[in-house]
């Protein structure tokens, strides 16, 4: 039985006094399934024991037809049979499996009868017949293009598939009973039900029993209740939960009666699995559920579902990492299991491998699988990335610093805290307001007693380009003489409830209907609401915030939606749950990004996601707690976001609930500013704690934190405009940037900021004032404050009392920052640059540094400047154009616009750290342009503390 479960030359630069109040844990576990109560999760688990206690005389009911197998273009396709036994006819399930370039594949198994619709549905619904088809429609944008080298042997008892760069890897596909290993190296790497837990639930029709026994009885005879009789299924399964549901005061009437998929998935030797966001835990997986809800108060290290669902999952060992992405939108299960191997039995697990073994489940839909060979953790993000989509670029503005609460509750108030912000020195660039800010919570209206003027509010901000952020939420209020809920309702815009009439719940509101985003009127509709003309009182600097997407319902089963709801096209919910975030957030998005002629990057926060959400926008890990525990479960969280292709992510700084004190809160900004989304956020019963009201040191402390997060904004943007075109972690765990260096794979405290070198391991324990950083063998890193060395091979201790981030810089690398301190990032374009470079070993360093206007889509016709610096042990710095095949700087019919506005900045310092003793004292700097121009006798001083600095000015 699977008993551990995881539902888890130097050129310029153009060519260049709180109480902690801990919250009491009060998410409502009644309100959430266990597996037990989930009858497709409790009937696979259930036949999974079935499976594991037959053993060697198991054998799988699923076979593969020989005669119906057929390899062209880069295609295996064929028909599986599932056996019934006791001359039941068997079912018959298509199967494609599809090679791609470079090296991915692609297995997809329907159920024929289904598809063609040859089924009857009951309490005469209309929902749909055929198992949900459209998952790729939403998350897949391109790349899939077949292998043209793939080649394919068939015999009567298997196929093999050679495919990949230069058709190294293969698939053997056993006929009887079906499964598939996927081998690379000459090794299997992957295994497809190699376990025989592959599971179909087909349709088959309700057959009613007889009741027993007389319905009337003779007068006076006392009527005797047969006792009840659990009808039993394939295997011997409790069939009570085929045909409905209940759990808490709902029913759900499951028209389609049973239709999980199921399967095994297996890693041999490999040890450490990761991804399969969101969940609160470790990095290194454990358990988990996908079913996006609304859950208030998340607690850590569980297995609970949370607003989000990223079905990939890495496996990695030394030298090699797979993964496989199980591409279905309902809700799933994945049970997982460390398994010890040794060859011999008297070596005492010496020399013993692990495999792990994973149960996937999902309650309906097809199977539908991704599968990438590595072998780095690299090759997987891109090529998953290159599938469902990259980060999109955002507007530099986003990447700064969020102040946020529930609520401010007047436009006043907005601008006093704007106001104390700039008095105070503090950097922010964004302002957020959530839902008090309406007119009895109906989105797209403002309360005009507390917010009479929102246009002067947004001037006031835009004399210092910050910004505000409003929240618009899915709910629409049912309230009479309200024009965008009668527009809903008199289009047929929302979501339908099983009898295929509006859907009506409760979220903040009150009495609600929600859009319905897989409606192509109602995203058509959802565009116009956005316009200046139509949202009144909005101007081009307010952007939004999207929440209780999952959807969360107060009334509904588990927080959400019944199951059996209607969607455009009559899916039922249960079909397209876990989608329903990332289509709201992209209706939003589209609405955004026509709003303003020519058009800006929208900024869009969403709580709920999905695979593909990463391509619109930015995600938040949901309603954390002031606690130490939290702070250091945000770390994990974020690095799983970031390997699962979504690298914009955040928490919220300080704890959504509860009071956190002032050591907490320092701890909480110094490490939030080393999150992609950067944001402190807090619940409407909390105190007031914006930084300026913390008190000194804890102020101050705070303003080096956020001034730390402006200096570094290059290199942010930098690694942004890198997510934005490969896919690759924006934060990165050890494992990724170490992958071969074992004793670093279950670290989840400590991370890079992606190529810089920047290695951070935040502060997470009260009281703190030392930390232990794990550093890989043959390193040498440098604190980024004191230039301290430190050599790797092992735990060094490194000083953290609370006014120090513990920030170590890896030589080797150069290190793009600004140096002015300035209110907003927008204030800082015209700035110079610094360039931070620590030598290694060898006396060499490179680096890279992107720049655009960082606000409009002009740098896809050229408008940017990407550079790539290089320093040698010759002592010469060259500054020289960042080709990747993907922009090509120069290229582009606004380049030299765009290079002409930026003449005038260029690198005004270079900082050495590193430097030969040999170079100590003072000295010139000679500086070769383009052209061949020289200029000389540029200030540069070397010390004996091995730190240079070198200032050139501008030219």
């Amino acid at each position: 039985m699977l008993s551990s479960v995881i539902r888890v030359q130097l050129l310029p630069l153009l060519l260049v006094t709180f109480a902690i109040l801990e919250s009491a844990v009060s998410v409502k576990h009644e309100n959430f399934k266990t597996c037990d109560q989930s009858g497709f999760c409790k009937r696979n688990r259930a036949f999974a024991d079935h499976v594991t206690a037959s053993g060697s005389s198991w054998a799988s009911p699923y076979t593969v037809l020989p005669n119906t197998v057929k390899i062209k273009n880069g295609f295996v396709t064929g028909t599986i049979l599932k056996s019934l036994g006791d001359g039941q006819p068997s079912i018959h399930l298509p199967l494609s499996i599809h090679f791609q370039e470079p090296g991915v594949a692609r297995i997809t198994i329907d159920e024929a009868q289904r598809q063609k619709g040859d089924i009857e549905l009951r309490h005469g619904s209309p929902a749909r017949k055929e198992r949900y088809t459209e998952v790729d429609k939403w998350v897949l944008v391109g790349q899939s293009e077949s292998d043209p080298g793939m080649k394919g042997e068939f015999s009567q008892k298997e196929t093999i598939v050679s495919y990949g760069p230069g058709n190294g890897y293969k698939a053997i596909i056993r006929h009887s009973p079906f499964s598939v290993d996927f081998v690379r190296d000459d090794q299997v790497q992957i295994k497809f039900n190699g376990n025989g837990m592959m599971n179909l639930e087909h349709w088959r029709p309700k057959v009613e029993k007889e009741k027993k026994g007389s319905e009337e009885a003779k007068e006076g005879e006392e009527i005797k209740e047969e006792p009840k009789e659990v009808s039993t299924g394939e295997h011997g399964e409790d069939e009570s939960t085929w045909w409905e549901e209940s759990f808490g005061e709902n029913t759900d009437s499951k028209p389609k009666g049973p239709e999980s998929v199921a399967m095994d998935i297996t890693f041999p030797a490999y040890e450490h699995v990761y991804g399969i966001p969101g969940h609160a835990g470790p990095l290194a997986l454990k358990e988990t559920r996908l079913y996006n809800s609304d859950v208030f108060e998340y607690e850590m290290d569980s297995p609970m579902t949370l607003y989000g669902a990223i079905p990939l999952m890495y496996a990695h060992r030394k030298q090699s990492s797979v993964g496989v992405f199980w591409m279905n939108a309902a809700e799933t299960w994945i049970d997982i299991e460390k398994q010890k191997q040794s060859s011999n039995p008297l070596s005492l697990g010496i020399g013993a491998k692990t495999d792990t073994k994973t149960h996937w489940i999902s309650e309906n839909g097809l199977i539908d699988i991704f599968v990438f060979l590595g072998p780095e953790p690299k090759d997987i993000i891109q090529q998953y990335s290159a599938r469902t989509g990259n980060t999109q670029l955002p507007q530099e503005f986003s990447i700064g610093y969020h102040q946020c609460r529930w609520n401010y509750v007047t436009d006043e108030d907005v601008k006093d805290v704007d106001n104390k912000m700039t008095r105070h020195h503090i950097p922010y660039d964004v302002i957020w307001l959530d839902i008090e800010y309406t007119d009895g919570k109906k989105y797209f209206t403002w309360d005009e007693h507390t917010f009479p003027d929102p246009l002067g509010m947004q001037k006031q901000l835009d004399a210092s380009q910050r910004k505000l952020v409003a929240i618009i939420d899915p709910h629409i209020k049912n309230e009479a003489n309200y024009p965008v809920v009668e527009a809903l309702k008199s289009q047929d815009l929302g979501i339908h409830n099983k009898d295929n009439n509006l859907y009506e719940g409760w979220c903040w509101p009150g009495s609600s209907y929600w859009i319905d985003c897989f409606n192509p009127a109602a995203r058509k509709w959802w565009d116009s609401l956005f316009t200046y003309q139509s949202f009144k009182g909005t101007a081009s600097n307010l952007f939004l915030w999207n929440d209780m997407n999952e959807p969360s319902v107060f009334n509904g089963p588990e927080t959400t939606m019944p199951k059996d709801n209607l969607h455009h096209g009559n899916w039922e919910h249960r079909d397209i749950h876990n989608l329903n975030g990332l289509t709201f957030h992209n209706a939003t998005y589209e609405a955004m990004l026509k709003r303003d002629h020519p058009a800006k990057r929208p900024f869009v926060l969403t709580r709920s996601y999905y695979s593909g959400s990463q391509r619109v926008g930015a995600m938040w890990t949901g309603d954390n707690q002031a606690s130490w525990s939290h702070l250091q479960a945000s770390i994990p969280m974020i690095l799983s976001m970031n390997i699962a292709g979504f690298p914009f992510a955040g928490a919220d700084v300080g704890g959504f609930f509860g009071n956190p004190s002032k050591e907490l809160l320092t701890r909480w900004y110094q490490a939030g500013a080393f999150y992609p989304f950067f944001r402190g956020h807090a619940h409407i019963d909390t105190r007031r704690r914006e930084p300026y009201l913390i008190g000194d040191p804890y102020t101050q402390i705070i303003t080096q934190a956020l001034r730390l997060r402006y200096q570094l904004l290059p290199a942010w943007y930098t690694a942004f405009h890198t997510a934005s075109t490969s896919g690759y972690p924006i934060v990165r765990p050890h494992y990724y940037v170490h992958p071969s260096d074992e004793a670093g794979f279950g670290l989840d405290d400590q991370f890079y900021l992606a190529d810089t070198g920047l290695l951070i391991k935040p502060v997470v324990t009260e009281g703190a004032t030392t930390v232990d950083i794990y550093l890989p063998p043959s390193s040498t890193y440098y604190d980024y404050f004191t230039f301290k060395p430190y050599t790797g091979g092992g735990t060094v201790t490194i000083p953290a009392p609370l006014d120090t981030i513990p920030l170590l810089m890896q030589a080797g690398h150069i290190i793009p920052r600004k140096d002015r301190p300035r209110r907003s990032s927008g204030l800082m374009r015209w700035d110079p640059y610094t360039l931070l470079i620590t030598l290694d070993e060898h006396g060499n360093a490179e680096g890279e540094l992107y720049i655009d206007d960082g606000e409009s889509f002009d740098y896809r016709d050229g408008a940017f400047i990407h550079r790539r610096f290089t320093f040698s042990a010759g002592r010469e710095l060259r500054s020289s154009n960042f080709a990747s095949g993907i922009d090509v700087q120069g290229s582009g019919k606004k380049a030299k616009e765009y290079a002409k506005r930026m003449s005038g900045v260029g690198v005004e310092k270079v900082i050495i750290v590193n430097a030969p003793r040999t170079w100590e004292g003072r000295g010139t700097v000679v500086v070769q342009e383009e052209g061949g121009r020289r200029r000389g006798g540029q200030r540069c001083s070397f010390s004996a503390g091995r730190r240079g600095e070198a200032r050139i000015g501008r030219w």
